[in-house]
């Protein structure tokens, strides 16, 4: 039976999206969800000159929404597993409409790290929830969109808050105006998802925080952390303090530069998956490592020299690499999980790459207040291609021993 197309006996008959048109909600709350988490990044500049704070007190704003998310996460994630997809995502929609509102009416970095608290708590709640959804609607197109989706999502907020705040009076509201009325049109549709799996005791107890991975995939997890850790440190790094390292490097304050800096990382990402979707998922994740690694090396040379050329075609190859690298990732797991493991799975290698996205970002926040930025750049981007590097060294390992074993 498509389970698009079935109801719960608890869930009473209601005109539901077809398969394809539900695949396109779920992607655009996806986009919705990402576009809200970047959407501060280019405007923390302002907020600092109105504010007055440091880089490590960035960094701790921008780390309250991961790790708030990371706990979502360990606590929520597999909570649509047993009480259903579309109620889980509702529920996260209304958190979000909540955030949203905090942000529109922020005067201070504690009404700030408040916003990005909730932000975090409603995208952990909707990460596994939507993750989980899209792959039962369509396994092969759902694996593509919860790719694809958080990269465009990403690069859309970034960019879409700097042009407003280069171009659009009071931009630290007109972004959130906009984007309160695209989740109040999708809260307005998702009442016609149609139910994807059949509500089932245990929900209380799922609440226990843990990661639960699938016997059947945890050995896949483990060959693929190293590069996963090293593409979401990277991507933390560039949604907290990429924004103020671009107009270092190119001596270009203007809020648009900062989020031209996260575009290029994203952006690309984005392209990347689509490249790469129909090849095996190892050779992606390789290739995609070596992507990664040879565009820190452009980056770094950018960052060294002062070359605003070499640093946005450095970030542009990073990112090529990181959507490969995640993408790989991604394929290599959402086959070994049934079901109702699929929440569990998603999670956990969520919380996983959330865990690599703030607790790097915070120690470069740190760094950065006794070395300075250009300085802690350097080294973190270093340290990120260092792992990276071991991180092949174990695949091409791995892939020579599966070649000559019997």
């Amino acid at each position: 039976m498509n389970p698009v197309s079935s109801l719960s006996p608890a869930q009473p008959a209601r005109r539901q999206l077809s398969q394809r048109a539900s695949l396109w909600l779920l992607a655009s709350i996806l986009v919705g969800f990402l576009a809200a988490s970047s959407a501060p990044s280019p405007l923390y500049a302002i907020y600092r000159q109105a504010w007055g704070f440091s880089a490590l007190t960035l960094t701790i704003v921008f780390a309250t929404y991961a790790v708030a998310l990371l706990g979502a996460l360990l606590v929520f994630g597999a909570l649509s597993d047993y009480r259903g997809r579309r109620e889980v995502i509702l529920l996260a929609l209304g958190l979000e409409l909540a955030s949203l509102a905090l942000f529109l009416n922020a005067d201070s970095v504690a009404a700030l790290i408040g916003a990005r608290a909730l932000q975090g708590l409603a995208t952990g709640l909707v990460t596994s929830a939507l993750s989980a959804a899209l792959i039962d609607i369509d396994r092969v197109h759902g694996a593509l969109v919860n790719s694809v989706a958080p990269m465009v999502g990403m690069g859309v907020g970034a960019l879409g808050a700097s042009l407003l705040a280069q171009f659009a009076p009071a931009p630290t509201k007109v972004v959130f105006v906009l984007l309160l009325l695209v989740f109040m049109l999708q809260i307005a549709a998702v009442w016609f998802l149609p139910e994807t799996v059949l509500r089932r005791p245990g929900a209380w107890r799922s609440l226990w925080p843990r990661i639960a991975i699938p016997q059947q995939a945890r050995a896949t997890l483990w060959q693929v952390l190293p590069v996963n850790t090293a593409l979401w440190a990277l991507g933390g790094f560039y949604l907290s303090l990429g924004p103020t390292l671009a107009r270092i490097v190119t001596g270009d304050h203007s809020a648009l530069m900062g989020g031209a800096a996260i575009a290029a990382l994203v952006f690309t990402s984005a392209a990347a998956i689509l490249m790469v979707r129909t090849h095996a998922p190892r050779a992606v994740l390789i290739g995609g490592s070596a992507t990664l690694a040879a565009g820190m090396v452009v980056t770094l040379a950018g960052i060294a020299g002062y070359s605003a050329a070499a640093y946005f075609a450095g970030t542009a190859i990073m990112g090529a690499g990181f959507g490969a690298g995640f993408n790989g990732s991604l394929r290599s797991l959402v086959g070994l999980a049934r079901p109702e493991e699929r929440g569990e799975l998603m999670s956990g290698f969520f919380a996983f790459s959330y865990f690599a996205l703030s607790l790097p970002a915070i120690l470069a926040g740190l760094a950065a207040g006794y070395f300075g930025l250009y300085a802690t750049a350097l080294g973190f981007l270093a340290g990120i291609l260092l792992l990276v590097l071991v991180a092949l060294a174990c695949m091409f390992r791995q892939t020579r021993h599966a070649a000559v074993a019997p």
